[in-house]
């Protein structure tokens, strides 16, 4: 995924997502804020790196009962693996 803008959004409707997970991947020097996300039987995984991440959690945000605090949650400690699921159906 190189870009997420609103028009890859739309093919991701809240009523279709049925899990978000975050975690990190270690890149040697610096960890990377992952995301899957599963919807209507697909994944698909995005990455903080990828302009329009800030329009991706935005629309996930929508999502009832969504954990507002995941990033807490999934970036201590430094090149630690951790995860969160941020939500699930």
């Amino acid at each position: 995924m190189s870009r997420i803008n609103d028009q890859l959004l739309t093919r991701l409707p809240l009523l279709d997502i049925d899990r978000v997970t975050f975690y990190k991947r270690d890149e040697v020097t610096t960890d990377l804020i992952c995301c899957d996300i599963i919807a209507r039987d697909a994944i698909w995984s995005f990455h903080e790196e990828v302009a329009g991440w800030d329009l991706l959690l935005r629309h996930l945000q929508k999502l009832p009962q969504f954990c507002a605090d995941w990033y807490e949650a999934a970036s201590p400690p430094p090149f630690a693996l951790s995860e969160i699921v941020a939500f699930s159906r």
